[in-house]
C-alpha cells in the first residue's frame, strides 16, 4: 500500500468515526483534518469534498453488506436457512463495523435524496428484494406462515435487527452470535410458553 494509499484509508477511518459520534453534519472538514493531524486544505488532496468521504464509506459499506447477503442466498440451503443467515450476517456486521452501520442507520434517509448517492436507493432495494425473495419464497414451500404479509415482516426484522447498533455494545455480555441466538429464537418460537 503506497503511502497516498495509507493516508486517505487513515483519513476514511477518522471520518467514520467522527460522523458516527457527531453526525454528518455536525462534522466538519476541520475536525477530520485536526483529528488526522494535516491542515484542513491538505484533505483536498484525497477527497474532493466533506460529500465524497461520505460517499467513499457509504459505498463501501453497501457493496460489501450487499455482496455478502448475494453469496448467502446464493449459497445451498432453504430459504429459511437462508433468512438466518442474512439475520446472522447482520448482526455480525453490527458487532464488527458499528460505526459504519450507525452512520447508514442515521444519515441514509436523507443522502438517498442527495446527487451521488443514487447507490443507496439501489442497494436498499436490492436488499429488500433478496430477503423478500426468501420470505416469500419460504411461505410458497410452507416453511413460514402465509398469513402474514411478507414486506410488513420484512421491515419488522429489518428494523429490529439493524436499529440494535444503538444500543448493542461489542465486548459485553453478547455476542453477535448470541444475540442472532436470542432474536431467531424469538422469531421462530415467539415468546409466549407452551
Amino acid at each position: 500500500m503506497g503511502d497516498g494509499s495509507g493516508r486517505r484509508d487513515e483519513i476514511i477511518a477518522i471520518a467514520t468515526r467522527l460522523i458516527a459520534s457527531r453526525g454528518y453534519s455536525s462534522t466538519t472538514v476541520r475536525d477530520i483534518a485536526d483529528e488526522a493531524g494535516i491542515l484542513s486544505g491538505s484533505l483536498y488532496h484525497h477527497f474532493s469534498s466533506k460529500e465524497a468521504v461520505l460517499q467513499e464509506i457509504l459505498r463501501a459499506f453497501m457493496g460489501d453488506t450487499l455482496a455478502h447477503f448475494e453469496r448467502i442466498v446464493a449459497s445451498e440451503g432453504s430459504y429459511r436457512e437462508h433468512l438466518d443467515q442474512l439475520i446472522e450476517h447482520a448482526f455480525l456486521t453490527i458487532e464488527q463495523r458499528p460505526d459504519e452501520v450507525r452512520i447508514y442507520q442515521n444519515e441514509t434517509g436523507f443522502m438517498m435524496t442527495q446527487p451521488g448517492f443514487e447507490f443507496l436507493a439501489d442497494g436498499a432495494a436490492r436488499i429488500e428484494e433478496l430477503w423478500l425473495e426468501q420470505i416469500t419464497a419460504g411461505q410458497a414451500d410452507g416453511a413460514f406462515r402465509d398469513s402474514v404479509d411478507p414486506r410488513l415482516a420484512f421491515r419488522f426484522i429489518r428494523d429490529a435487527v439493524w436499529s440494535t447498533v444503538f444500543w448493542y455494545r461489542p465486548g459485553g455480555s453478547h455476542t453477535a452470535a448470541s444475540v442472532s441466538e436470542n432474536y431467531l429464537e424469538l422469531l421462530h418460537a415467539g415468546l409466549l410458553a407452551d
